[in-house]
């Protein structure tokens, strides 16, 4: 059975925290060694909702060392930035002309954004996101996408541009599949249901053990747990949650504790502290040696630009022939 090649991406917003590891890095991790994948930093997209470009490189150093500290293997499956592979751009307005303005203003992922963003003024570039995605996708032919469900509508985007474009131009590219991550979502220190750097309710995978505890000493817990022989409800508790991707094998004993009242939400954290400082220590370890060579981490990210746009290079010119441009 062949191999499915799998373009999996992420804005470039600094160093990462452990939602992004169990939304994204853990599963690409394990798919790298199944799939031909190819890694990219979505620069550009950043765009969309910040034009503010200071601190983009700095930004993709950090998130290159996280990603190579908690596994990621660039002779595997290449990192790149869409900024350096001018196909990107190229694609992108080929897709353009495939998609009209009323489908991409159905995008529910985009009327999320500009909801919880605020934002009064929609600009081209962000209304055209998925467009630009499909791009980044199908220049590599991939026909798998590793996602979370918000992420979903985008690439039901992408199957249609692919299906249009190969209806009027001839069979070129595959219609992807949206590979749903498992643990996708991991709720921030202060409950919010997402983990974000903008909410400062992140651990980071970079934390030491210090700062490790003092964020999970403010972690909310059962608002009904106000003593410690009070009883629990661990389904309402962020910190079980964590307990549960972190501490598997003492789940059943800290959810019969917290019902019961035996165990007090601050031993429960000090449980969940350990067993997190125990899964950072060796990313910690790794990333130390990695920001002591940056101009190791510039050229593994070369040596990647260079696979992609070689890939990227012979896609479009099955572009150009199918498409009589020469």
């Amino acid at each position: 059975m062949a191999k499915h090649r799998i373009l999996s991406g992420m804005r470039p917003t600094g160093k990462l925290h452990i939602g992004h590891y169990l939304g994204a890095l853990e599963n690409w991790i394990k798919l790298q060694n199944e799939h031909d994948s190819y890694h990219l930093i979505a620069d550009y997209h950043v765009l969309t909702t910040n034009p503010d470009t200071s601190e983009i490189f700095n930004n993709t150093i950090e998130m290159v060392i996280d990603w190579l500290a908690t596994g990621l293997d660039p002779q595997k499956s290449p990192f790149f930035r869409q900024s350096q592979v001018k196909e990107h751009t190229e694609l992108f307005l080929i897709f353009s002309m495939l998609i009209t303005k009323a489908r991409l203003e159905r995008n529910p992922t985009l009327k999320d954004q500009i909801r919880d963003l605020n934002i009064q003024n929609v600009i081209y570039g962000h209304l055209g996101y998925p467009v630009l995605q499909s791009a980044d996708i199908l220049l590599y032919k991939g026909d798998a996408v590793p996602v979370g469900e918000d992420q979903v509508p985008h690439i039901e985007i992408t199957r249609e541009i692919a299906k249009r474009f190969n209806q009027q131009y001839g069979e070129l590219f595959p219609e992807p599949k949206a590979l749903l991550t498992k643990f996708s979502r991991l709720p921030g220190l202060d409950g919010n249901a997402k983990m974000s750097k903008s909410l400062n309710n992140t651990i980071l995978l970079s934390d030491e053990p210090d700062t490790v505890q003092k964020k999970l000493r403010k972690a909310v817990t059962d608002p009904q747990k106000v003593r410690r022989n009070d009883p629990g409800r661990p389904e309402v508790c962020l910190v079980f949650e964590y307990h549960k991707k972190f501490n598997p094998g003492e789940i059943n004993e800290i959810e019969s504790g917290c019902r019961s009242g035996a165990l007090g939400c601050v031993d429960c954290k000090l449980k969940c502290t350990a067993k997190i400082n125990e899964f950072l220590e060796p990313i910690i370890e790794r990333r130390k040696q990695y920001e002591n060579r940056k101009d190791d981490v510039l050229d593994i990210l070369l040596d990647g630009e260079k696979k992609a746009r070689n890939t990227a290079a012979a896609t479009m010119d099955e572009v150009h022939k199918v498409m009589n441009l020469g």
